[in-house]
């Protein structure tokens, strides 16, 4: 089984690409951990991107093909499948994994996308805030103080919200998530690989969804 797994910030891909392991045993290759392998191994191509990131460059895509490349030819993936998290992000590297895929006959079966509206995930990223005296963590919708306005952990009444938490920012991030996202959505429903999971629900409904999915495409 060979999947892309897709999803905006906040969505819960994390969690869903944990259930989806631990039951279809495929393996989960997400850009940064093919970025760290390869430059730990001192591969020639894993090097090459070392010396971009290390500059503070960005890597250019035929760089990042090279190493999604090195990592899908290993036995590993040859044996059990893949799912890509975090890869292709551009247009570009979704028509060079194309040709990887093909080269190597390892051809995707689905890209599963989970769809959660933008309103939604602002308040699911924006939510969270911070006791100021301990640090304790809470959020507006999954983790309320038991009594509102005083920190569980040590009885205070002061709290904070980070600046990349805050609801202009958040939205800022989806907004380039968004408009980076829409064209790969749209390229692989051109092609009949894509499956929209409604992502607004609790996490073992869109499991559910997910799981049917995966068992549809076996």
């Amino acid at each position: 089984m060979n999947l892309i797994l897709m999803g905006l910030p906040g969505a819960g891909k994390g969690t869903q690409a944990e259930y989806i392991v631990d039951d279809f045993k495929v393996v989960h290759i997400s850009t940064g951990d093919m970025f760290r392998q390869a430059m730990s191994a001192e591969t020639e191509i894993g090097m090459k991107a070392k010396s971009f990131i290390d500059k503070g460059e960005l890597v250019p895509d035929e760089v990042t093909s090279g190493i999604v490349k090195e990592r899908l030819a290993q036995e590993d993936v040859k044996k059990s499948g893949y799912m890509l998290d975090g890869f292709p992000r551009t247009i570009a590297q979704a028509e060079s994994l194309e040709t990887i895929t093909s080269e190597l006959d390892q051809p995707i079966d689905g890209v599963i996308y989970i769809d959660v509206p933008a309103d939604k995930l602002v308040d699911r990223l924006s939510g969270r805030f911070i006791c100021k005296n301990c640090g304790a963590t809470y959020h507006k919708i999954f983790n309320q103080p038991k009594v509102e306005g005083t920190c569980d952990v040590c009885g205070q009444h002061e709290f904070y919200q980070r600046d990349d938490d805050k609801p202009e920012t958040v939205k800022n991030r989806l907004d380039v998530n968004i408009k980076m996202n829409t064209p790969l959505i749209d390229f692989y429903e051109n092609k009949g690989l894509l499956y929209k999971i409604d992502g607004d629900k609790d996490i073992d409904d869109v499991y559910a969804e997910v799981q049917s999915v995966i068992n549809g495409l076996k």
